[in-house]
């Protein structure tokens, strides 16, 4: 199977209207679920360490790597039912991700608040894609 590319910008700095986006840009979509996965991580790292954020962040992680995992594996069905099974559990997981993101308390600290506003919208992103691959597919 072919792998899907997709534009995404730099995950270092803000997100850039989709106009802004220079073709060098370009990542396929197995490296963005995983670089997402990855970003999740590291503003986890950085949270306040209350128990509910303890259990939280706990949940998010998994969301949020089994967003890219669960792709990995539809590009690798077995067949056509596998492949569209694999990508539905992609883009529940990519939505149960942005719930636990809504939830931590980030402390009000502004440049957490500003990671977890990116790390939301490329949340949304990534289910828009989903969704688009699965309506196209069936």
């Amino acid at each position: 199977m072919e792998v899907l590319k997709l534009q995404m910008t730099n995950p270092t700095t803000q997100t850039k209207p989709k106009d802004q986006i220079s073709k060098s840009q370009t990542y396929d979509l197995e490296e963005r679920t995983f670089q997402y996965a990855k970003r999740v991580r590291a503003f986890i790292k950085k949270l306040p360490r209350t128990i509910s954020n303890i259990r939280d962040c706990g949940q998010l992680t998994d969301a949020s790597g089994s967003v890219g995992a669960n792709y990995i594996e539809a590009n690798e069905s077995l067949g056509k039912k596998d492949f569209l099974m694999r990508l539905k559990i992609s883009l529940k997981e990519a939505k149960e991700s942005r719930f636990w993101l809504r939830l931590v308390d980030t402390g009000n600290a502004a440049d957490l608040e500003n990671e977890r506003k990116w790390l939301i919208q490329e949340s949304v992103e990534l289910t828009s894609i989903f969704g688009s691959i699965l309506r196209k597919s069936q």
